[in-house]
C-alpha cells in the first residue's frame, strides 16, 4: 500500500511540476529535483503511464498547433558514467557523436513552407503546442524566409544573452530562461521581456517530402547554415572509444560555462548517423539516440522559516518550506517542496534551522541537509528576488508537526508509510483541481480555473457531473459573466457530452494513467458497461466466481483475479498499474455513475498496426548475438507485441544460447521457436509470419550474426 501511495504522489508531482514549468514559466522545483522524482518513479513503476508523456497540453484560451513531428523530451544523465553506458549499451558502441552546448531557453518549432516562415508553435506536451507565430517574428536572426525554398520544420531554442539579461532584465526577473518562455507567449506586450531581445539557436530540423541527401546529422546542421539559420556550435567525435573524448568535453565546457554567451545547463550527445538513429528509435518520452549531460550542482546556505501544508487534486498532502531568500546560481530561492513527512523525517528539518540547499538544474534547489540551528546573523544581508530588503526575526526552534486533519476541508487526514492522504472525495482542493483537470483534458478552452472556483464557492457545482447541469442564469449571475461568455462555456460543455471512452477515462484523473494507457485499457474493454463489468470482476477476491482460475498450470496460486491477469497481458500494464487501474475507478464509481446520465460514450475504435507481425506476441531469452533491446525493437516495429512470460497465447518465442526453462516450458506448450536467423527471415522475405519456425525446435544459431550498427 505504501508503494502504491508513493506511485501516485511521485504521478502527480511530475504532472503539476510539468505544468508549472511549460505553461506558467513558474517552476517550484529545480531540473534535477524534477529527475529525481521521475528516476524514483522508473525505479519503481517503469510502465507509469505518466513516464511516456512529455509536458501539459497548452492553457485553455491558447491556440494550439499539433507537431507534425512530435517534440520529445531527453533522457538525461550527470556522470562520466552516464556518458559511457550512453555509448556503449544504450546506442550499442555507436564510433560517431555529435555534441552541442544544451541552451537554456524555450524550445520552439519553426515551420516553412516553401522556404516561407508559415507557423512557429512551443513545445507543449511534445504532441501539441501554442501558436506563437506573432512573437517569433520579432527574434531578430528568425528568418521569415530561408535561402532555400525547403519544406521544413526547424527545432531549436530560444535564449536570451547574458549581456542583455544583466543590462535590461537583471531585477525584472531571477533567470533569463522565465523571461525567454513569457516574451515568446506574450499577448499584446504584455510580457516582462521583449521578442525582440531574444535570439533563436536551431538544433534539428525535419523534412516534409523531399530532403538533401545526407548521412549524418552533422550535415543538415551545416544545411541550415547554408539556409540561413544558425545552429548551436557542434563538435563531432569519431573514434573507437568517442567516450573519452565526451567525457573531456564536458569538463571543457563546465570550466567555460560562465564565459558563454548564453546560459547553458549541459552538454547535448547524439549518435550521429542518421540511418543508426532511425533504427533505435524513441520512446514515447525520449529519442534513444541523444543523452542530455547536466553540470555538477551548485551550493548555498539558508534559514528555515516556517512549513505550510497543502492538499493536491489526488489527495496527497504535502509540506512546503518557506526559507529566507537565497541566491543560488542566480536563482533566489525562497520556497521548496518537502514532498511529504517522510522526507522531512529523513532530513531531521527543524523550524530555526540552518539548511544547505544544493542547486542541481538552472530554477529552484532542493534542501539537501539541516546544518543545526540557525543565529541572526545568517538572516542578515538577505534580498528578495525583486531587490528589496529582507527583514525577519530567527524563528524559536520547533518540530515539524505534520498536520491530522485536511488543510483544505478538516477532514482526519490517513497515514500510508511516509505520505498523508486526504480520502475526502468531496474536499474543495481535491474537487476543484479534479474538474479544471477534466475540463483540460476535454479542451474546454471557456472553463479555466477561476470560473471552476466561482462556480464552487457559489454552490452551483459540487463535482465534475455539476458541469453539465449549469444553465444561461446561473453562469450571467456570476460576477463578470456577460451572455456571450456563458454561451461559449454551455457551448464547450456541449460539445464534450459525446467522446470516445478512453477520453473519458484520461478526463477522469485517474492517478497514473494518461492518453496512452487510457487508450489501451478502452480498447480492452470496449465500453462503458463493458468497463464497469470488468470492474466490478477485478475486485473479486479468492472463492468468488468472478476470480477465474486460482492456481497456474504448474499449480502455482494466482495473486491477482482473472480480470486483472487480463488486463496485465497489454504490453506496458504490469499488475501494478493494473490494480492502480481498478482502485481509481473504484474511488470514482459514483462519480461516473452521474457522468453517465449526461454523456454519450463512443466504443473505441479498434487500432490496427498494419504490421507484418500485428496481433503476434512474441517472448524473448537466452543469450544472443545483439543486444535483446535491439530484438524487441525489430519486432515492435514490425507490429507485434513483447511479454516477459510463456503462456498458451504466446505465438513465438525468440530463443538464444543457454535459453533455459522458457524454452523447455514453451515446448510443452507447442509455442513456435524461432532463432535469429528465422526471425530475419520473417521480417525480410514475402514468407508469412505463422508458415515460419513452426518446428518446436530450436535451430542452430549463426554466430557471423550482424550487429546493429551494421544495417
Amino acid at each position: 500500500m505504501a508503494e502504491e501511495s508513493r506511485i501516485e504522489e511521485l504521478s502527480a508531482a511530475i504532472r503539476y511540476h510539468r505544468e508549472l514549468y511549460y505553461n506558467h514559466s513558474a517552476p517550484e522545483i529545480s531540473d534535477a529535483e524534477f529527475d529525481r522524482l521521475w528516476d524514483e518513479l522508473v525505479s519503481i513503476d517503469p510502465d507509469n503511464p505518466v513516464l511516456h508523456e512529455v509536458g501539459p497540453e497548452p492553457l485553455p484560451g491558447t491556440v494550439k498547433v499539433e507537431h507534425r513531428f512530435p517534440m520529445r523530451s531527453l533522457d538525461k544523465g550527470t556522470t562520466n558514467d552516464d556518458i559511457t553506458h550512453f555509448v556503449t549499451q544504450s546506442t550499442f558502441g555507436g564510433k560517431r557523436y555529435l555534441a552541442q552546448p544544451k541552451l537554456d531557453g524555450s524550445a520552439l518549432s519553426l515551420e516553412y513552407v516553401a522556404g516561407n516562415l508559415h507557423r512557429a508553435a512551443t513545445r507543449g506536451s511534445g504532441e501539441k503546442g501554442e501558436d506563437v507565430t506573432l512573437n517569433a517574428k520579432l527574434v531578430a536572426n528568425i528568418p521569415l524566409r530561408l535561402n532555400i525554398p525547403a519544406d521544413c520544420h526547424v527545432r531549436g531554442e530560444v535564449v536570451m544573452p547574458l549581456a542583455v539579461f544583466e543590462e535590461k532584465y537583471r531585477q525584472v526577473s531571477p533567470n533569463p530562461r522565465n523571461l525567454c518562455s513569457g516574451a515568446l507567449r506574450q499577448k499584446h506586450g504584455d510580457g516582462k521581456a521583449d521578442a525582440a531581445d531574444l535570439v533563436f539557436c536551431a538544433y534539428d530540423v525535419k523534412f516534409v517530402g523531399d530532403a538533401p541527401t545526407a548521412v549524418n546529422d552533422s550535415e543538415l546542421l551545416a544545411w541550415l547554415q547554408e539556409a540561413g539559420i544558425e545552429p548551436a556550435p557542434w563538435t563531432v567525435f569519431d573514434s573507437d572509444r568517442p567516450q573519452l573524448a565526451m567525457i573531456d568535453y564536458t569538463k571543457e565546457w563546465s570550466d567555460k560555462r560562465s564565459e558563454y554567451e548564453f546560459e547553458i545547463d549541459g552538454i547535448v550527445f547524439k549518435l550521429d548517423n542518421l540511418k543508426q538513429r532511425q533504427i533505435l528509435g524513441m520512446t514515447a518520452h525520449h529519442p534513444r539516440w541523444a543523452l542530455a549531460w547536466k553540470f555538477p550542482p551548485e551550493e548555498a546556505t539558508s534559514v528555515l522559516l516556517s512549513v505550510d501544508w497543502q492538499t493536491g487534486r489526488t489527495g496527497n498532502v504535502t509540506p512546503v518550506a518557506r526559507i529566507a531568500p537565497q541566491s543560488v546560481g542566480g536563482v533566489t530561492v525562497e520556497n521548496t517542496t518537502l514532498h511529504n513527512p517522510g522526507e522531512v523525517a529523513r532530513l531531521g528539518l527543524k523550524i530555526g534551522d540552518k539548511i544547505l540547499i544544493v542547486r542541481r538544474g538552472d530554477v529552484i534547489p532542493k534542501i539537501e541537509q539541516s546544518l543545526g540551528r540557525a543565529t541572526q546573523e545568517d538572516l542578515t544581508n538577505r534580498k528578495h528576488a525583486d531587490g528589496t530588503l529582507f527583514s525577519s526575526e530567527l524563528p524559536p526552534s520547533m518540530s515539524i508537526i505534520a498536520p491530522i486533519i485536511c488543510p483544505s476541508c478538516d477532514s482526519e487526514l490517513v497515514t500510508e508509510g511516509a505520505f498523508l492522504k486526504c480520502y475526502n472525495m468531496l474536499c474543495e482542493a481535491r474537487t476543484s483541481r479534479s474538474i479544471l483537470y477534466w475540463c483540460r483534458a476535454l479542451e474546454m478552452d471557456g472553463i479555466g480555473e477561476k470560473l471552476v472556483e466561482q462556480l464552487l464557492e457559489a454552490g452551483l457545482i459540487s463535482s465534475i457531473s455539476g458541469l453539465y447541469d449549469l444553465d444561461m442564469d446561473q453562469l450571467t449571475g456570476l460576477e463578470r459573466m456577460g451572455k456571450k461568455s456563458a454561451m461559449n462555456v454551455l457551448s464547450e460543455l456541449n460539445r464534450t457530452k459525446r467522446m470516445t471512452l478512453s477520453k473519458f477515462i484520461h478526463a477522469l484523473g485517474l492517478s497514473g494513467i494518461g492518453p496512452e494507457l487510457a487508450s489501451l485499457f478502452a480498447s480492452h474493454v470496449k465500453t462503458l458497461e463493458g468497463m464497469l463489468d470488468w470492474l466490478t470482476a477485478a475486485d473479486a477476491v479468492v472463492g468468488d466466481d468472478d476470480y477465474g482460475p486460482e492456481l497456474d498450470s504448474s499449480g502455482k496460486a494466482f495473486r491477482t483475479n482473472a480480470s486483472i491477469r487480463g488486463l496485465c497481458q497489454h504490453d506496458g500494464v504490469g499488475e501494478k498499474v493494473a490494480i492502480q487501474v481498478r482502485d481509481g475507478l473504484k474511488a470514482r464509481r459514483e462519480l461516473i455513475a452521474e457522468l453517465a446520465k449526461h454523456l454519450t460514450l463512443e466504443q473505441e475504435p479498434e487500432i490496427d498496426t498494419g504490421g507484418k507481425f500485428d496481433g503476434m506476441t512474441f517472448c524473448i531469452t537466452g543469450t544472443l548475438s545483439q543486444p535483446r533491446k535491439a530484438i524487441q525493437l525489430m519486432v515492435k516495429g514490425a507490429g507485434g507485441k513483447v511479454v516477459g512470460s510463456i503462456s498458451t497465447k504466446l505465438d513465438v518465442l525468440i530463443a538464444g544460447e543457454n535459453a533455459g526453462s522458457k524454452l523447455t516450458k514453451a515446448e510443452s506448450l507447442g509455442v513456435a521457436i524461432w532463432n535469429e536467423d528465422t526471425l530475419n527471415q520473417a521480417l525480410n522475405t514475402e514468407t508469412e509470419p505463422n508458415e515460419v519456425g513452426k518446428s518446436p525446435e530450436v535451430l542452430a544459431q549463426n554466430t557471423s550474426q550482424k550487429s546493429l550498427l551494421d544495417f
